[in-house]
């Protein structure tokens, strides 16, 4: 699970982002609308918490901006204006949720569970190929059957899914990546999609994972009768 924390206050995004990750979401932070746009483009995300003070403007405009985009993640908004006309209009306007400074960890999490478990209810799983995803449960499946790489694996193919057909960066995968494992090497996503390719293929997933030079990489349905990639 991964959430975007947009707050301008360094210290403070800092501990709830490790709180987060302690909680079991992988949290990137920014502290713009301009950083939080960047991060929204490049990348797939569960829920946005989203601070509506932001040196740049006012956190609701990045909200009216999200409601018209399909597939946009819910966004858990934050304020210390906790005035109730505020509150309403922020929800009034497309926000899933809304918090008053100061807020408490544990409450922050329940809210983006409950936020992430509302969003992914009835949505369509994602299909190419004989590969399938449930956006809720997260679960991957090959012509029905049971499909579960190793996580690093399973991150990136989360990630080139989501993605498809739109090609996806090498940085962002490996930023992806490091959420899970700081110590990543240079040379990781090379391998992770090396090793990936070959499970897809010995799997039938009838996907390929094909190079964009200069960019990074790219899921696409793999032509009848031929598994390779490039």
């Amino acid at each position: 699970m991964r959430v975007l924390l947009v707050e301008d206050n360094a210290r403070l995004a800092q501990l709830l982002a490790e709180g987060l990750r302690r909680a079991g979401w992988q949290a990137d932070t920014g502290g713009s609308i301009e950083e939080a746009e960047a991060a929204l483009a490049t990348g797939e995300y569960d829920a946005v918490v989203l601070d509506r003070g932001l040196p740049d403007g006012d956190g609701i405009d990045l909200v009216r901006r999200l409601r018209h985009r399909p597939g946009a993640p819910p966004v858990l908004m934050m304020t210390a204006r906790g005035e109730v006309a505020e509150v309403v209009e922020g929800l009034d306007l497309g926000a899933d949720d809304y918090m008053v400074k100061p807020v408490s960890l544990v409450e922050l999490v329940a809210r983006l569970n409950a936020a992430r478990r509302r969003g992914g209810r009835g949505a369509a799983p994602l299909v190419m190929g004989a590969l399938s995803l449930d956006p809720l449960s997260r679960a991957l499946t090959v012509a029905d059957a049971p499909f579960d790489p190793p996580p690093r694996e399973r991150t990136l193919l989360e990630v080139l899914l989501r993605a498809a057909p739109r090609p996806v960066a090498k940085e962002t995968l490996e930023a992806r990546l490091a959420g899970l494992d700081r110590a990543v090497q240079p040379n990781a996503v090379e391998v992770y999609v090396h090793r990936l390719r070959a499970r897809l293929g010995q799997a039938g997933a009838g996907v390929v994972i094909q190079t964009v030079r200069g960019l990074g990489y790219r899921l696409e349905a793999a032509p009848p009768g031929d598994s390779a990639t490039a």
